[in-house]
Formats: structure tokens, sequence, C-alpha cells
């Protein structure tokens, strides 16, 4: 099955955004495109605003003129359902909700031809449930594009439950000859991005309700250490704090109030108060004239330890050693069968995150997974009100001496990128084993929808296959809700793992 031929017409029912939007992806492609809206003279308007956003790509020369005014010629507004009776394929990209959606199908259903593609660009209906409205379900599918759509290139094809291989396969094939990504995936609460994506908002803000750290300090360990490009609460003040609850609120409540993507009554708090972001002027950050900027917790200057003992290879954390050495720091290395921490002159012990708290143990400061520590700019430490202020100290001037800044937050089981990573390779994995897509699409889906610097199973790879699990499992006796119990699918992999290099553990 191949992508729709250029010369069919596709139409956009909704002129909003996203509908102007994927109105202008399929123009650009060279598609005779039908832009029709319920509101008498909001197709008129989209239409001009295309053109208008056409011109701009001429003035930057990412569009020629001749191809502008072809694309212009192409471009009609219609006044009826009536006239998209020729299109190939309908986009509708109308109000979130399930009724308006069903109406608006089966008034499409008694006008086009039984060969027309029925597309949705829901984000957080079922698309099984919109095509139940249908005579022909199995033409339908989702379209799920990301906003702006010009401009981002990844497109989730969701297939519906009575959707056809055929319908699937020539929607995915005519995104990709529009210049986009596709990705393939299942019919599932939050399809792959806004399923997986939970625990990166999540954890971010339970941290904070546990009075781990405040917003600043944790978008900056998100970004400064875990590589992201932005931090959770900077952007949910983006997106919108009623938005990005709205999906968080609507995926839980498709998951049957699963814990594990319970919303956060922090952010309850921050849309009841009207503070939604930068389109309210506050959001978890001030963004009126004259506020103050946040800023995050940055430890003061501390004297680093002449030398370190390196007990074990330190895993994901092992090349700190060599930056160890490099900033003129001993490393005096010990064989220890079961050891993955640093020990301090003081006698006090440095690990890399695992679940567990400083509390357990004596004199330990724990520090924060990075995505490269060679580049990493900030790392977080976390320590108990029994750990010793040498220990801490020493710690801190270590990662000072590597040229990091450090912000130490509390004694939090897993700190900030570790748990927020840790829960996303497990909530991938467990989408794999239930057929929502493959690794590969996950993999790309995350990286191009929510810009992040790996996928779920890259990030796998590097960690090492039973890190993940080996994390949750601890965090799970620490907090036995259930929303860090490892997926059964993560434990298979971990276990199968172990199996191979002869544990029986």
């Amino acid at each position: 099955m191949t992508a729709l031929d250029l010369s069919s017409p596709v139409a956009v029912v909704g002129t909003g955004t996203m509908g102007q939007g994927i109105a202008q992806v399929a123009l650009v492609a060279g598609h005779p495109v039908r832009l029709y809206d319920a509101v008498p003279g909001r197709a008129g308007e989209a239409a001009a605003a295309i053109g208008a956003r056409l011109d701009r790509l001429v003035e930057k020369e990412r569009l020629t003129a001749a191809d502008r005014d072809a694309a212009r010629a192409r471009l009609l507004p219609a006044e009826s359902l009536a006239e998209l009776a020729d299109c190939a394929l309908v986009v509708e990209a109308v109000l979130e909700r399930l009724d308006v959606k069903q109406d608006l199908l089966r008034e499409l259903e008694d006008v086009v031809a039984e060969d027309c593609l029925l597309a949705t660009n829901t984000s957080s209906l079922s698309v099984t449930a919109i095509g139940g409205a249908l005579r022909v379900p199995g033409r339908f599918v989702g379209l799920h594009f990301f906003n702006p759509a010009p401009l981002l290139p990844l497109v989730e094809v969701v297939s519906g439950f009575a959707t056809d291989v055929t319908s699937a396969t020539r929607a995915y094939e005519t995104a990709r000859a529009w210049g986009k990504t596709p990705v393939a995936c299942a019919d599932t609460p939050g399809f792959i991005v806004n399923r997986i994506a939970r625990p990166f908002y999540a954890e971010a803000f339970a941290v904070y309700e546990a009075h781990g750290a405040d917003p600043a300090t944790i978008d900056a360990v998100l970004r400064e250490c875990g590589g992201f490009r932005m931090g959770a609460f900077e952007l949910t003040d983006l997106i919108g704090q009623d938005v990005n609850e709205s999906v968080t609120h609507s995926v839980w409540q498709a998951f049957f109030q699963d814990v594990r993507f319970t919303p956060s009554a922090a952010q309850r708090r921050l849309v009841e108060s009207g503070r939604l972001g930068r389109k309210s002027g506050q959001g978890w950050y001030d963004y009126r004239d004259g506020a103050e900027r946040a800023e995050p917790h940055t430890a003061e200057a501390a004297r680093p330890p002449a030398y370190v003992v390196a007990e074990g290879d330190l895993g994901p954390a092992s090349e700190l050693l060599a930056l160890i050495r490099e900033a003129g720091i001993q490393v005096r290395e010990e064989d220890e069968d079961h050891g993955t921490r640093l020990v301090l002159p003081g006698g006090g012990q440095l690990a890399l995150a695992d679940g567990q708290t400083s509390v357990e143990f004596r004199d330990v400061v724990y520090f924060d997974l990075a995505l490269d520590y060679r580049r990493a700019t900030r790392v977080a430490l976390s320590a108990s009100q029994d750990t010793s202020p040498q220990t801490l100290a020493e710690a801190t001037g270590l990662f000072q001496a590597l040229g990091k800044k450090v912000s130490v937050i509390g004694d939090v089981p897993g700190m900030i990128v570790a748990r927020t990573v840790a829960r996303i390779v497990d909530l991938a994995y467990d989408a794999v084993a239930k057929g929502v897509a493959t690794e590969e699409d996950i993999d790309t889906a995350m990286r191009l929808g929510v810009n992040y610097p790996l996928g779920p199973f890259e990030w796998s790879r590097r960690l090492g296959r039973s890190w993940a699990y080996a994390l949750l499992d601890d965090l799970h006796l620490r907090d036995p809700s259930g929303r860090y119990a490892p997926s059964l699918a993560l434990y298979r992999h971990a276990y199968a793992t172990d199996k191979r290099e002869g544990s029986t553990s």
C-alpha cells in the first residue's frame, strides 16, 4: 500500500492551530487541500493565515515564490461538508469531545467515497471509540501531529481496534511522503509519547511535593545533568498547566486510575488557582514584568578531597574515575565484588543513586545519574540529616573540582534524573510487551516528540539491562503504593540478562 497520490484532494475539518498546521503540511507536500469549519467564515480566515505563513517561508528562502503561488491555488475553503466529497483523506481536528467527533464522522461518512481515508488528530481520546460511530471503522485511523505541525517531524499513526492494516499503512506512507517521521502505534491511552512521558512530569512533581528540592533546582538538574531540553516545571508552564494536567488526568482515567499515572496534587492546586503558566503570567514560575528570576540551589565552594578510594567500577558512572584523575585527584582502586562506590578521606561514602535513601546507611552521600558526566555542568547530591558535614563537603568539593555546579537536595530515593529515567524505561518495556509499538518506534517518538536526549531503550542499553529494574525494585520497597513497582516486562528483561550471566538471584 502506497501513499496517496499528490493529485488526491485532502481535507481538514477544524481550522484551529492544529488544523491549519496539518493543512499547511499537506499543501506544501503538493496536495489540493480543502478547509472546512462549522463556524461561518473561519475556513476563509484560516486559508488567509496559511497564505501568510507561506509568504514568510518565501522570505526565509524555505519556499520559492512559484511554489507558494501554486500552493495558494490548491487551497480552497469549503462552505459545506458536501464540498469534501471527492477527497481521498479527511483529517478532523475539532474539539476534543467524543460526541462532537463522532457526530462529525457520521456526517462525513455520508458524504465521502467508500475508499476515502478518515483520520483524527486526537491527542487524548480513544481512536477506537471515535471510530465506533462509523459504519466502516476499518478506514479510520489516528494521525496525531505535534504542535506546530509544519515544524515538528513526528506523527503517531494510531490503529484503532477495528482499523484495517491497509488503512494504517496508507496513512503511515502518506505521512512519510509529506516529509514527516511516522511511528506506528496501537490505540492505547496517551499513544506512545503521552503515555511514556508521564514520569518526566510526575517524578519532578513528586520530588517537589516531598520537599526534596524547589522547581528551579529540579529543572536545572534535569537540564544540566540529565540532558533534557527543558525541566518539567518550565515545560509545563510553556504547555499550560491546565493542558498538561488534563492529559495526565485523561491517561490516568483511561488506565482505570493506575497509580503509576496518578496526577499531581500540587499541579491541581496550581490549576485551581489560575496559575496556568506563561499564558496567565504565573505558573510554577512568575513571568510578570519585574518578577525576580528563580535560581537553582547551588552549593558554595568546598575543598576537594586529596584522594578517593574506588570500590568497584561505579557502573553507569564509571567515566567519573577518568574525570577525577584528570582533575589531579588520586584514585585508589580496590576490587570489591559488590562495591560500586567511592570512599572519601573522612570515611564517608559516595554512591550513584540506586533507589535507596542516605539515612539507611552510615555516612553516605548519593549523586544523581547524568546523561554524560563529562559534559554535565551540574550534579545533584542527596544527603540525610545524619550525614556528616565533612562527607557532604568532600563530595561537594570533588564534583566542583570536576567543573560541575553542585545542587544538594533532600534524602530522596532515586533522586531526580535516575528515578525519572528508570520509570520512563519501565513504561517503554511495558508498552512493547503489550503491543503498543516497537522499541525503535518508541525511541524515535520520544526523541522527536518531546526532544528527549535518548530514547528509553537507548538509555537502557547504555545503563545496563538490569539497572532500571534494580532501582525501581528498591524504590518500590520504600514506597509500596505500586507507583514504582517494576513491570513484568522489565522484570523478565532483567532476569533474562542475569540468567545469561550465570546469576541465580
